[in-house]
């Protein structure tokens, strides 16, 4: 196995015994995505010079704890090549949203997630492609190119987070973050064979990321495997007084967490989540990864959430118009793309905004916009408002009875590219089971719990907020189970020939 296959923490080990370089890993991690990211297309910008200063800064590091005999000031992540989702805002570097309007952004400033991630040591390797303004859910979406599965290039890696799933399922970068609006970390972690987690809404700073829907927007981690996801979860959550939405509350050692049994525990499988739009095999690989906590010594039993059917629309209002309010901020004038030989002001917005933005956000910001209108605020967004607030209630009333909920992450298995081209009610469609858990503010995540037609398959296990621990030991408890955290996506193999 190639370094740029092994996860985090098989790296972390060799490093700190000594029989790899941070530098290695990180050229092993080059030398894939020189062989295929001409395939795959995960990145908008690859940080190749960057990223090998920083790789020989964390040997450094290393070897000064080594001298010393002293590891306490070692991460797990020192030295570990990661990637970003490029709507992560980063210093010196170009921050586009996959997006003409933001093409040529450069931010000032790092957001506080790449603070942590650099304080550790890690490597970063580049920003990955997106839906644009994270407005999708197959990266077909973005400005730049398309963004293929590492395990069908025929197939879409999901979205907005596809270009962090797909680099980290082709060995492109060891682990990556993405953002979670909607599914948008979970759905394309199913897609690719991932684990991908939206943690509790304020336990991840937002500080430094673009927004979409402020209420609903988080960072999470896409890993290899839970023990993986747990160590990245660690190393971004916590207080940051620049965000007044990100929450004090103390951050456990996650992976610790991981080493306990999950007997006495109790998984709920909500009734309404066995609807006719669900893939019959899917469902099988579902139920049976239940039956597997079952025999694990968890309980399982039925759950309701009786409102459930109203989140996709409930969501989607909120959403747009949360993005109507955020995305008026970029106007043509104060950064970004720029209407040339506008006559005023006005025909300068209108027409920067009209030339630069693309069909889904533009359909987003209508949507948001005409749902904020004073003829129709109470009869949509306030509407929308208040069918979250039973979702919510339901949410509460499910976890009396259970420690935490296991449904599909998404319906169907990846679909072919161009596929849904003129069908966004049916994209809208493939976030049936996530957005709940962003209307609700609950942390989830989605294990990957077989395969269909070759395809990987991912159960989503969704937990109360603030208890990612919980949730985590008992996805770690299905990963073992299924025994398919090892399986690496075909694209490895290839030469970086397209349809290879």
């Amino acid at each position: 196995m190639k370094l740029c296959d092994m996860t985090i923490h098989e790296l972390a080990e060799l490093l700190e015994a000594g029989e790899v370089s941070s530098k290695e890993i990180t050229e092993s991690v080059f030398e894939r995505i020189d062989g295929v990211e001409e395939s795959v297309g995960a990145y908008v910008t690859v940080l190749s010079d960057e990223a090998l200063e920083q790789a020989d800064a964390a040997d450094e590091r290393i070897a000064h704890a080594r001298k010393c005999g002293d590891f306490s000031g070692i991460s797990p992540l020192t030295g570990i090549p990661l990637a970003l989702k490029d709507n992560i805002c980063t210093k010196g570097i170009r921050t586009t949203c996959s997006s003409r309007m933001l093409e040529d952004f450069v931010p000032p400033y790092d957001a506080t997630v790449v603070e942590r991630l650099q304080g550790l040591g890690a490597v970063i390797v580049g920003k990955t492609n997106m839906d644009e303004f994270a407005m999708g859910s197959s990266t077909e979406n973005s400005a730049f190119h398309i963004t293929r599965n590492p395990w069908d290039l025929q197939r879409v890696p999901g979205g907005s987070s596809g270009g962090s799933a797909a680099a980290v399922a082709a060995g492109e970068a060891i682990g990556a973050l993405g953002t979670d609006t909607g599914g948008s970390v979970r759905q394309p972690a199913s897609f690719c064979g991932l684990v991908g987690m939206k943690p509790t809404h304020g336990r991840v700073s937002r500080y430094g990321v673009v927004a979409f829907s402020s209420s609903l927007d988080q960072v999470g981690p896409i890993a290899k495997d839970v023990r993986d996801c747990a160590i990245m979860l660690a190393a971004i959550s916590g207080r940051d007084t620049r965000d007044a939405s990100c929450s004090p509350e103390p951050v456990p050692d996650y992976s610790s967490s991981l080493k306990a049994n999950i007997e006495g525990l109790t998984v709920g499988v909500p009734a309404e989540f066995r609807h006719s739009g669900l893939d019959s095999g899917i469902k099988e690989l579902v139920d049976g990864a239940a039956r597997m906590l079952e025999e694990a010594g968890a309980r399982v039993v039925e759950v309701s959430l009786p409102h459930s059917e109203h989140a996709i629309a409930a969501y989607y209002l909120v959403s747009s118009a949360e993005a109507s309010s955020n995305l008026a901020r970029i106007d043509g004038i104060r950064y970004g793309y720029r209407a040339v030989d506008a006559s005023d002001v006005q025909e300068l917005i209108r027409r920067s905004r009209s030339e630069a933005f693309g069909p889904e956000v533009k359909r987003r910001i209508m949507l948001g916009t005409h749902a904020l209108s004073s003829k129709h605020y109470e009869e949509y967004y306030l509407k929308a408002q208040k069918v979250r607030t039973l979702i919510i209630g339901d949410m509460n009333e499910a976890f009396k009875k259970c420690d935490c909920m296991i449904c599909p992450t998404s319906p169907t298995v990846a679909f072919k590219v161009g596929e849904k081209p003129n069908d966004p009610v049916a994209v809208y469609l493939m976030d049936i089971y996530t957005t709940i858990v962003n209307l609700t503010g609950v942390p989830a995540v989605s294990v990957p719990c077989g395969a269909l037609d070759g395809m990987p398959v991912g159960a989503q296990l969704i937990g109360r907020a603030f208890d990612e621990g919980t949730l985590l030991k008992i996805a770690h408890s299905l990963e073992k189970a299924c025994a398919i955290s090892d399986r690496r996506a075909p694209i490895a193999a290839m030469d970086g020939r397209r349809g290879k």
